[in-house]
C-alpha cells in the first residue's frame, strides 16, 4: 500500500496498452528489473558524460588563460555557472517520513504482531515505527550514506487505517508491507523516485534559467525520461501484486480482500463526507474546534452507512488501471487473488487502534495538534471569506426578494454563493436553470448547469457542455474531462474514447500555446497593441504614478495559437546613471508594477536594462511601442548618452593605440618568433583587447540616443 507520487514527465507517444508491459514484467520480473536499472544507469551516465565534457572545456579554458589572458573569462563563467546548475540539481535528498514514533514498550501488542510477521519472512527489525495521519501503511527505506547505502527502515502505519480495520485485517495489511520489505521494493522505489526527482529538478532549473546549455539535454528530456517513466510504473504495480501474494501466504485471501475494500470505501468516505463535514465548520468558528482523529472512530461507527458504502465500492470497482498508476485498480488486485469485494468494518471496541494500548490517546492527541497547527492560518482566512460571502448572499437575496432586476453577473454570483456558502445544491441548481432560460448564450451558465446535471447522471447535461465548448474554447479541458468521465460511468465506451482523444489533442494544443507564451525573444514578431484610447490612457496614468520608471513600451506579440486571446509585451527601463543603480531599482519598480498596474490581458514583462541589447534595438525600431517617457528620464538619458560618447571616444583612442602597438610588433616578426610563447600570447591578447575596446567605443560613440 506504499504510495509514491508520480512526477509528471510522461508522454502520450508512449501510451501503449498497459497489459503488454505488465505481461512482460510478470513473465520475467528479474529481466525487467534489470532493464529498468540499466535505463536508470544509462540516464545517469548521459548526465555524467555531459558534466565531464563541460569539465574538460572548463579546464581547457583555464589553461588557455596563459595565452589568451582575460579574453576567456566570460566563457569560463558561463561553463562554471552551467556546471553548478547541473550538479546542484542532481543532488537529491529525500527527507525521512514524519509521524509519531512509538517504541516496543509503548505498544507491546502491535510490536508482537510486527515481530511475528517479521520472523516468518526472515527480515531485520525496523529502525523506526511511525504512526501517521493517512489511511495507508507503507515501508520507507532511506540510505544513511547516500549512494553507499546502509539503509534505515521505516514502517508507517496510518491511525485512520488502524481505526477502520480489525486486528486480523491490520495483520494482513502489515504482512503486505513486510512483503515489500522482504523483497526490498522500498529501496527499488526509493531509487526510481530519486531518479525522477533528479531529472525533474534539472529540467525545471534549465527551463527557469533559460540556460543555453539546455540544448544538450533536450533529446534526453523529450524522449528518454518519458520512456523510463513508462517502463517504471508497471514495475511498481507488479510489486503490489507480489506483496499481495506474500500477504496471502501469511494470512488469507479473504482478509486481504476486506483490507483492500475497506481502504477504498473508507477513503471515499473520508474525502467525500468526513473531511467535508469538518470543512463546513469554517463558517461557524474563527478557529478549528474539531479533533478529527479523536472523533474518527465514532464517525466510522455511526455515519458510514451501507448505502453510501455500496456506492463508493461500485465506483472503485469500475475504476480502471491507468498508465501512471503506481497501484493497480481494486478490481485488478481482487482478480489477482481471486476474491470478491467485501466490506466488513469492525466494531469500535474491536478496531486495531486498540493495539496501541496506553499510547493511543497520546498519539491521537499529537496528530490532532499537528492538524490544528497546520490548518490554523488557512482556517482563519477561509472563515473571513465565508463571512463576507454570507453578507453578500444576504444582500443579493434581499434584492431578489424586493423585485430588483439582477444583472447576469449578479445572478451567477448568487447561484455560486448558494452552493458554496449556503451549501444548498438544489436551490443553486434551480437558480442555474432559471439563469439558462434568460442567458442561454452565456458559456459560463451553460457549463455550470451542464456540469451539475452530469454529476447527477442527467443526460441533458451533455448538450449543455457541448454548447459551452462551442461558445468558449477555454472550457475545452474541463468539458472534455466531464464528458469523458460521464460516458465512462454510463458504459458508453465509444463516446468516452472520442472525448478522451479530444482531450489529448487539446492538451497538446495547450502545451504548444504555453511554450509560445512562456517567453519572448528579440526574433519574435510584434504588432501594435491595438488598445482603445481610454484603456491606454488609464494604463499610462497607472505607470506614471510609479516612481523610478524611466520609459515604458507596450506592444503585442504575434502568436499562432489562440489568437483571440492576445499576448502583450511590456518593456520598461528605470532611471539611473549607473548600471548597478538601475539593477537595484528595477526590482522595486517591477514589484510596484505587479501590485498596482492592471494590464488588459496576459502580459510578459521585460526589464530592458538587464535583457539582451537586441530587445532595446527592437523596441526603438518600433516607435508606436513607446507609451511613457518622463522628462526627468529623458534628461538622465541625454546625460548618460553624452557620457557614453565621451568614454566611447576615449575607448576608441585607447583601442587604436593598442592596435598600433601590436602592428609595431608585427613589423619585428623575427623578434616575436625568437621570443617565448608567453610573449606571443601577450601580443595576441593585446590584439583582441584592442579590437574589442575599439568596437565597443565606436558603438558608444556613434550609437543613437535612445
Amino acid at each position: 500500500m506504499l504510495r509514491v507520487e508520480a512526477i509528471g514527465m510522461t508522454d502520450v507517444r508512449f501510451n501503449d496498452p498497459i497489459g503488454k508491459l505488465e505481461g512482460d514484467v510478470r513473465c520475467n520480473p528479474g529481466a525487467y528489473r534489470f532493464k529498468v536499472s540499466l535505463l536508470a544507469t544509462l540516464g545517469n551516465a548521459y548526465i555524467c558524460a555531459v558534466v565531464a565534457l563541460f569539465v574538460a572545456v572548463f579546464m581547457a579554458l583555464i589553461i588557455s588563460i596563459k595565452w589568451l589572458n582575460w579574453v576567456v573569462v566570460m566563457p569560463i563563467g558561463f561553463v562554471w555557472v552551467f556546471l553548478c546548475l547541473v550538479l546542484r540539481s542532481s543532488w537529491v535528498k529525500i527527507e525521512p517520513p514524519s509521524g509519531v514514533e512509538i517504541k516496543p514498550w509503548q505498544a507491546p501488542a502491535l510490536f508482537a504482531m510486527i515481530d511475528s510477521l517479521r520472523r516468518e519472512l526472515g527480515v531485520r527489525r525496523f529502525d523506526h515505527v511511525l504512526i501517521t495521519d493517512e489511511l495507508n501503511a507503507g515501508v520507507f527505506e532511506s540510505p544513511r550514506l547516500g549512494i553507499f547505502g546502509w539503509y534505515r527502515g521505516f514502517l508507517l502505519i496510518g491511525l485512520p487505517l488502524m481505526k477502520s480495520l480489525s486486528c486480523e485485517q491490520l495483520k494482513a495489511a502489515l504482512a503486505h508491507e513486510l512483503g515489500h520489505y522482504a523483497k526490498r521494493h522500498g529501496r527499488e522505489l526509493h531509487s526510481i523516485y530519486r531518479q525522477r526527482l533528479r531529472w525533474t529538478r534539472l529540467m525545471t532549473e534549465l527551463e527557469t534559467t533559460e540556460s543555453k546549455g539546455s540544448t544538450v539535454f533536450k533529446p534526453f528530456f523529450n524522449w528518454f525520461v518519458p520512456y523510463f517513466n513508462r517502463l517504471s510504473f508497471p514495475l511498481a504495480r507488479t510489486n503490489e501484486y507480489e506483496a499481495d501474494a506474500i500477504a496471502m501466504r501469511l494470512t488469507c485471501s479473504r482478509t486481504i480482500a476486506e483490507v483492500l475494500t475497506a481502504i477504498e470505501v473508507v477513503g471515499s468516505y473520508l474525502t467525500d463526507s468526513y473531511w467535508h463535514g469538518i470543512d463546513a465548520e469554517f463558517g461557524k468558528t474563527p478557529e478549528p474546534s474539531s479533533e478529527p482523529y479523536s472523533e474518527m472512530s465514532h464517525a466510522f461507527a455511526t455515519r458510514l452507512d451501507k448505502v453510501s458504502g455500496q456506492m463508493w465500492l461500485e465506483s472503485a470497482m469500475a475504476r480502471q488501471t491507468t498508465l501512471e498508476d503506481t497501484h493497480p485498480a481494486l478490481s485488478d488486485r481482487l482478480a489477482a487473488i481471486r476474491e470478491e469485494p467485501s466490506f466488513n468494518p469492525p466494531a469500535p471496541s474491536e478496531a486495531a487502534d486498540q493495539l496501541l494500548g496506553p499510547c493511543l490517546e497520546v498519539t491521537t492527541k499529537a496528530l490532532d495538534r499537528t492538524w490544528r497547527d497546520n490548518i490554523l492560518s488557512s482556517w482563519k482566512q477561509r472563515h473571513e471569506e465565508i463571512q463576507e460571502g454570507r453578507h453578500r448572499l444576504k444582500e443579493l437575496n434581499e434584492n431578489h426578494a424586493n423585485g430588483v432586476d439582477l444583472a447576469v453577473e449578479e445572478r451567477i454570483e448568487r447561484a455560486e454563493l448558494a452552493e458554496s456558502i449556503a451549501n444548498d445544491a438544489n436551490e443553486a441548481l434551480d437558480q442555474w436553470r432559471s439563469l439558462y432560460e434568460n442567458a442561454s448564450h452565456d458559456p459560463r451558465v451553460c457549463f455550470a448547469l451542464g456540469s451539475r446535471l452530469l454529476m447527477r447522471d442527467d443526460d441533458s447535461g451533455c448538450a449543455l457542455i457541448e454548447r459551452a465548448l462551442e461558445l468558449d474554447r477555454g472550457q475545452m479541458l474541463k468539458g472534455c474531462e466531464l464528458l469523458r468521465d460521464y460516458h465512462s460511468r454510463r458504459g458508453h465506451e465509444q463516446e468516452s474514447d472520442a472525448w478522451n482523444r479530444c482531450l489529448l489533442e487539446h492538451i497538446e494544443l495547450l502545451d504548444a500555446a504555453h511554450r509560445e507564451r512562456a517567453q519572448v525573444a528579440p526574433t519574435d514578431e510584434f504588432e501594435p497593441h491595438g488598445l482603445p484610447q481610454n484603456v491606454l490612457a488609464e494604463l499610462v496614468t497607472q505607470l506614471a504614478a510609479i516612481p523610478g520608471i524611466g520609459a515604458a513600451y507596450f506592444m503585442k506579440k504575434r502568436v499562432r495559437h489562440f489568437q483571440n486571446h492576445p499576448l502583450y509585451v511590456f518593456g520598461f527601463r528605470v532611471i539611473g546613471l549607473f548600471s548597478f543603480e538601475r539593477k537595484q531599482r528595477a526590482a522595486e519598480v517591477m514589484d510596484q508594477i505587479e501590485q498596482t498596474v492592471r494590464f488588459p490581458g496576459q502580459t510578459l514583462f521585460i526589464n530592458l536594462d538587464n535583457e539582451d541589447y537586441r530587445f532595446r534595438r527592437t523596441f526603438r525600431r518600433l516607435p508606436w511601442t513607446k507609451v511613457l517617457y518622463p522628462v526627468s528620464s529623458l534628461a538622465i538619458t541625454i546625460v548618460t548618452t553624452a557620457l557614453k560618447k565621451v568614454f566611447g571616444a576615449l575607448a576608441v583612442l585607447f583601442g587604436v593605440f593598442m592596435l598600433v602597438m601590436v602592428l609595431n610588433d608585427m613589423f619585428h616578426f623575427i623578434s616575436i618568433i625568437e621570443s617565448e610563447y608567453a610573449d606571443l600570447g601577450l601580443s595576441i591578447g593585446r590584439l583582441l583587447c584592442g579590437m574589442i575596446i575599439t568596437i565597443v567605443g565606436t558603438k558608444w560613440l556613434i550609437g543613437p540616443i535612445p
